[in-house]
């Protein structure tokens, strides 16, 4: 079982808020006390590992609201099944959701089909005079006279009459399934409880190693059978002093999951003094704590090994890692630490990452499409905002907005790895569509920054100031450019910048002038083709073939404007881009600009 989004009502200051992923990783971005905290704990609800107390449920606000809280609080999750836990005629996509009402124990409830009548929902909650009061109202035969007997042939007719959409009881089997939750804080987490939370998983997964299952079942069994004499017993004397009650069952339910406690954790010097962590200070403790995260890293990818090894065994559960803050006492040194060890984690099949943070070296290393922004409304509320342009300048602008929620207006100068200057507004439309495809990732994502120089002198000031100040900067500019009297060697020099190590001449390994002219007569064609084509013949790659040698660009623009029956593009950067846009496969894009990202992309790291 997949949990891909999570969705709650009535909890804390998530009065609504819905479609939260749950992905590798998912960032939580904002002010303080805007609903980071409480996404995670909502989280843990839903999983079991948080206890509803009445502090969670949502005050009611609005007119005519009283000073109170709301009377019912859920969580959802919208899950994928895999193919064993779809056995039981479940959809591949599942709504599950934990729900509890004021004064009422929490329940898990999937929304399914269920009997339009009333009277045969819930049937497994009934005894057996009520089921074979059922059986005869509804004219039924029984194959026994057995409680089983008697549930299977109702549960039967009610598949078989009217249906309507509507929450039914999740079975006990699912909900052995859910995904496992690992919850570490950043905040005022002890090195004890990180190494309980890690330990703990791990008493889970040796439980059900099927070496030691046995013996624990057997031992569960037995305990079960002896409290169901107990009672029995206690059943009997409720009995006889409440004569009017007709049926009084207790069904112990005996496991051995919750069992493991505590690991204090010990630690001394070299010399052998002990080592007080509630007075060593944050900086031992964080420490500590990185250490424990990353070898929960190899923890997960152990089980995941071991499971590749039993292609027969029943799937892994997900694993779910939560960080609460964890660059709280950290330095800009061990946040990157910190996001190397969320990436690793990311990279197991079976699990997801959840950080909420104020970093922007954390949130500016993941695909902003993954980063969730919440925000505290004038009514106490939080809201979500989340990517929908998803073109550079959509990115840009979504990084802005959390940028200037935190306080970080100089983030990018500040905290980006890598700095790539290109030479004008074709590749700064061009470059990110192309590194996308290439790298697999945003250039904001892998910690790149762009901009253009657009021959400007102030761009080589700007690179020299970034330089300065120990960023690695680079320019990646036409082969002609070399002529170029912004761009001579002598210039770059002066500004600090070494042309044989920080400056991609692109096109000159080919013997080309420009960007353009990298991508072949083929690609050309397809795309004029599809965006501009001629009233007669097809635009083929003999026509792009024609102007190679001379200035490509320009010859091929005038050359598509005086041809195409209808429209055509708008000067070259629309050109190029259309064509960055039309390409499908990494392979499609260039082999000196894939080699030049992909240097990029290790300089940034």
């Amino acid at each position: 079982m997949h949990l891909n989004s999570l969705s709650a009502c009535g909890f804390r200051s998530l009065a609504l808020v819905e479609d939260i992923p749950i992905s590798g990783p998912t960032v939580l971005a904002g002010h303080n006390d805007g609903g980071k905290s409480a996404v995670l704990t909502a989280l843990a609800f839903l999983l079991d590992q948080h206890v509803l107390s009445e502090e969670d449920r949502t005050y009611l606000s609005g007119p005519g609201a009283a000073d109170g809280r709301c009377q019912e609080t859920w969580v959802k999750g919208d899950f994928t099944l895999d193919s064993s836990e779809r056995a039981s005629s479940m959809p591949e996509r599942l709504q599950i959701r934990r729900r509890a009402v004021a004064g009422g124990a929490p329940c898990w409830e999937y929304l399914g089909s269920q009997p339009t009548d009333e009277r045969l929902r819930g049937l497994d909650k009934l005894l057996k005079p009520a089921l074979v009061e059922l059986v005869q109202e509804y004219g039924l035969t029984a194959k026994g006279s057995l409680k089983e007997d008697l549930l299977a042939t109702l549960t039967d007719h009610a598949a078989s009459v009217s249906q309507e959409e509507g929450w039914l009881a999740l079975p006990k089997p699912l909900q052995a399934r859910l995904p496992r939750l690992l919850s570490f804080s950043g905040k005022d987490e002890s090195p004890d409880d990180a190494v309980r939370t890690a330990l703990g998983s791990c008493y889970e997964a040796h439980l059900q190693d099927e070496a030691l299952q046995g013996r624990v079942r057997d031992i569960e069994d037995d305990i079960t059978q002896r409290l169901e004499k107990d009672a029995d017993s206690l059943c009997a004397h409720i009995r006889s002093h409440c004569g009017d009650l007709v049926g009084v069952a207790v069904k112990p339910e005996v496991s051995f999951r919750g069992g493991f406690k505590r690991a204090p954790l010990h630690i001394s010097r070299a010399d052998g003094e002990p080592v007080d962590l509630s007075r060593s200070g944050q900086g031992s403790s964080r420490r500590i704590a990185l250490a424990i995260w990353e070898w929960t890293s190899n923890i997960l990818e152990d089980a995941e090994l071991t499971n590749d090894e039993q292609p027969d065994g029943e799937p892994p559960t997900q694993t779910i890692v939560v960080y609460d803050e964890p660059d709280t006492h950290l330095d800009y040194r061990h946040q990157r630490t910190v996001m190397d060890i969320i990436r690793r984690q990311c990279n197991r099949s079976h699990t997801s990452v959840v950080v909420a943070t104020h970093s922007m070296n954390l949130i500016d290393g993941v695909d902003i499409a993954d980063v969730v922004h919440l925000k505290l409304g004038e009514d106490g509320r939080t809201r979500i905002e989340r990517l929908t342009d998803d073109s550079h300048d959509g990115i840009d602008f979504h990084l802005g907005q959390i940028a200037a929620a935190l306080g970080l207006r100089n983030s990018v100068l500040l905290h980006e790895r890598c700095f790539l200057a290109v030479e004008g507004d074709t590749e700064l439309q061009s470059v990110p569509v192309l590194f996308r495809l290439s790298q697999g990732m945003s250039l904001q994502a892998a910690g790149i920054a762009l901009w253009e120089c657009e021959n400007n002198e102030g761009a080589l000031h700007l690179a020299r100031y970034l330089i300065k100040h120990q960023r690695t900067v680079h320019l990646m500019v036409d082969a002609d450019s070399r002529t170029n009297k912004f761009f001579t060697e002598d210039r770059l020099k002066h500004f600090g910048i070494d042309p044989a190590t920080q400056v991609s001449y692109v096109g000159e390994a080919k013997g080309f002038n420009e960007l353009e002219e990298l991508f072949d007569d083929q690609a050309w064609a397809v795309t004029a083709n599809y965006h501009w084509p001629r009233s007669q013949t097809p635009w083929g790659p003999g026509d792009f073939a024609a102007h190679r040698g001379g200035k490509f660009s320009s010859a091929v623009l005038n050359m598509i404007k005086n041809g195409a029956a209808e429209k055509s593009p708008n000067g070259k950067p629309a050109m190029l881009y259309a064509l960055a846009a039309g390409l499908r496969r990494p392979e499609d894009v260039p082999e000196q600009l894939r080699e030049v990202f992909g240097e990029l992309q290790a300089l940034a790291h």
